[in-house]
């Protein structure tokens, strides 16, 4: 049996995103996604400050459905922030900062079960300020961690740190790279959040077909058990194609 789930990815119902630069749905929108995704069987919700609006948006949903809270995973993270003025982010991984997001984060969300230092680096994974943000964090009842990162360099410097269960990264057929760390990761009982498995896009144009041979690139890659792939849109039609190409992947 594959033990390898597909998430739901909420940038897009937050903030601008994609090749498209598309613009977020209204929040009644955006609430029936996270319901609709739900309903279909997604139980692993990503989400992150640096996203704008997609925490309060999460939680409304979440409020509005408390039975939810039974079986869902939500993922967040610390370290990149939303500066409303400039409709931008910022990354501030000091201790003082980290600490603010949490907090902010869980008076959003109820519940924090994997919290990710985001925008990891090599040099911000071995900060005393993010160990200590995660000490801190754990108090609080948080009790998974991760890094999303964007560099082998990084990902082998979060593993080497001993903090994080989980590693975020890109995996599609673009970034074969990211193969030599998946025995790192087993070695250390980690699992991966696999994001843009369609390559933002690319690999999804081909319709089906291509979202499939895109999904059985990722399932194909050794990912640790346990480990998720993201799909990330603001469309419930979208959502239900994404949903059949991975199901299919897996026959």
């Amino acid at each position: 049996m594959n033990t390898i789930k597909l998430g739901l990815g909420l940038v897009s119902i937050g903030r601008r995103w994609g090749v498209r630069n598309t613009t977020p749905p209204p929040k009644p929108e955006a609430i029936a996604l996270i319901h609709a995704a739900h309903e279909m069987g997604i139980r692993l919700f990503d989400t992150a400050p640096a996203y704008n609006t997609s925490e309060a948006i999460l939680g409304e949903a979440l409020n509005a459905r408390p039975e939810m809270m039974k079986d869902v995973i939500i993922a967040t993270k610390a370290g990149e922030h939303w500066v409303a003025q400039d409709q931008n982010t910022e990354v501030d991984h000091s201790y003082n900062a980290l600490c603010r997001s949490i907090d902010r984060s869980l008076d959003l969300l109820g519940r924090i079960d994997v919290l990710q230092v985001h925008k990891a680096t090599e040099e911000s994974v071995r900060l005393a300020d993010v160990e200590r943000a995660i000490l801190k964090a754990r108090s609080c009842g948080i009790p998974a961690f991760g890094a999303s990162v964007s560099s082998e360099t990084a990902a082998h410097a979060a593993i080497e740190t001993g903090l994080f269960d989980w590693l975020q990264f890109p995996l599609n057929s673009s970034t074969p790279g990211w193969l030599g760390v998946h025995a790192r990761l087993a070695e250390k009982g980690m699992r991966v959040l696999a994001n843009r498995p369609f390559a933002m896009g690319e690999a999804a144009q081909t319709g089906e077909i291509g979202r499939i041979a895109a999904f059985k690139h990722v399932l194909n890659s050794g990912l640790p058990k346990g480990s998720a792939i993201l799909t990330g849109t603001s469309s419930i039609s979208h959502l239900s194609e994404n949903i059949s190409s991975f199901r299919a992947s897996l026959a």
